[in-house]
Protein backbone atom coordinates (compact mmCIF):
# COMPACT_ATOMS: atom_id res chain seq x y z
CA UNK A 1 0.00 0.00 0.00
CA UNK A 2 1.22 3.33 -1.08
CA UNK A 3 0.67 5.69 1.86
CA UNK A 4 0.96 9.91 0.68
CA UNK A 5 2.41 12.09 3.14
CA UNK A 6 1.73 15.72 2.34
CA UNK A 7 3.20 18.40 4.95
CA UNK A 8 2.06 21.63 4.38
CA UNK A 9 3.87 24.55 5.66
CA UNK A 10 4.78 28.43 4.89
CA UNK A 11 7.92 28.88 2.70
CA UNK A 12 11.22 29.56 5.29
CA UNK A 13 9.62 28.01 8.28
CA UNK A 14 12.63 26.70 10.16
CA UNK A 15 10.96 24.67 12.60
CA UNK A 16 9.22 23.24 9.65
CA UNK A 17 12.12 22.58 7.46
CA UNK A 18 14.12 21.30 10.73
CA UNK A 19 11.70 18.40 11.54
CA UNK A 20 10.35 17.46 8.10
CA UNK A 21 13.90 15.25 7.47
CA UNK A 22 13.34 13.50 10.87
CA UNK A 23 9.22 12.57 10.15
CA UNK A 24 10.65 11.78 6.59
CA UNK A 25 12.94 9.50 7.83
CA UNK A 26 10.56 7.92 10.44
CA UNK A 27 8.16 7.54 7.66
CA UNK A 28 10.90 5.95 5.29
CA UNK A 29 11.47 3.43 8.19
CA UNK A 30 7.77 2.25 9.04
CA UNK A 31 6.98 2.12 5.63
CA UNK A 32 9.91 1.73 3.01
CA UNK A 33 10.52 4.49 0.16
CA UNK A 34 9.04 2.08 -2.04
CA UNK A 35 5.80 2.78 -0.30
CA UNK A 36 6.30 6.19 0.22
CA UNK A 37 5.03 9.74 -1.63
CA UNK A 38 6.41 12.61 0.06
CA UNK A 39 5.10 16.05 -0.77
CA UNK A 40 6.03 19.29 0.70
CA UNK A 41 3.14 21.65 -0.25
CA UNK A 42 3.36 25.55 -0.24
CA UNK A 43 0.53 27.15 1.86
CA UNK A 44 1.16 30.13 -0.22
CA UNK A 45 1.33 28.52 -3.87
CA UNK A 46 -1.32 25.71 -2.59
CA UNK A 47 -4.27 27.65 -0.26
CA UNK A 48 -7.03 26.19 -1.84
CA UNK A 49 -5.90 22.98 -0.99
CA UNK A 50 -4.67 23.20 2.39
CA UNK A 51 -8.19 24.86 3.23
CA UNK A 52 -9.98 21.85 1.78
CA UNK A 53 -8.20 19.75 4.20
CA UNK A 54 -8.86 21.98 7.16
CA UNK A 55 -5.84 23.09 7.68
CA UNK A 56 -6.10 26.01 10.19
CA UNK A 57 -2.33 26.31 11.09
CA UNK A 58 0.99 25.30 9.99
CA UNK A 59 2.67 23.23 9.61
CA UNK A 60 0.48 20.79 9.14
CA UNK A 61 0.03 16.74 8.29
CA UNK A 62 -2.16 15.30 5.87
CA UNK A 63 -1.66 11.53 5.39
CA UNK A 64 -3.56 10.01 2.35
CA UNK A 65 -5.71 13.34 1.77
CA UNK A 66 -6.85 13.51 5.37
CA UNK A 67 -5.34 16.05 7.91
CA UNK A 68 -4.19 14.30 10.81
CA UNK A 69 -1.56 16.67 12.64
CA UNK A 70 -2.14 20.35 12.75
CA UNK A 71 1.30 20.88 14.65
CA UNK A 72 3.96 19.08 14.00
CA UNK A 73 3.83 15.35 15.66
CA UNK A 74 7.03 13.88 17.68
CA UNK A 75 8.37 11.38 16.11
CA UNK A 76 7.09 8.93 18.48
CA UNK A 77 3.06 10.51 17.26
CA UNK A 78 4.14 10.20 13.52
CA UNK A 79 5.62 6.59 14.20
CA UNK A 80 2.21 5.82 15.81
CA UNK A 81 -0.02 6.72 13.47
CA UNK A 82 2.30 5.32 10.97
CA UNK A 83 2.17 1.99 12.07
CA UNK A 84 -1.51 1.74 12.26
CA UNK A 85 -1.87 2.54 8.79
CA UNK A 86 0.47 0.05 7.91
CA UNK A 87 -1.61 -2.66 10.41
CA UNK A 88 -4.93 -1.70 8.34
Amino acid sequence: MTVTIEVIAAPGCGKCAGAQSELRAVAASVLGEGQLIWREVSVLEELDYAISLGVLSMPAIAVNGELKFSSLPTPEQFRTLLTTLEAS
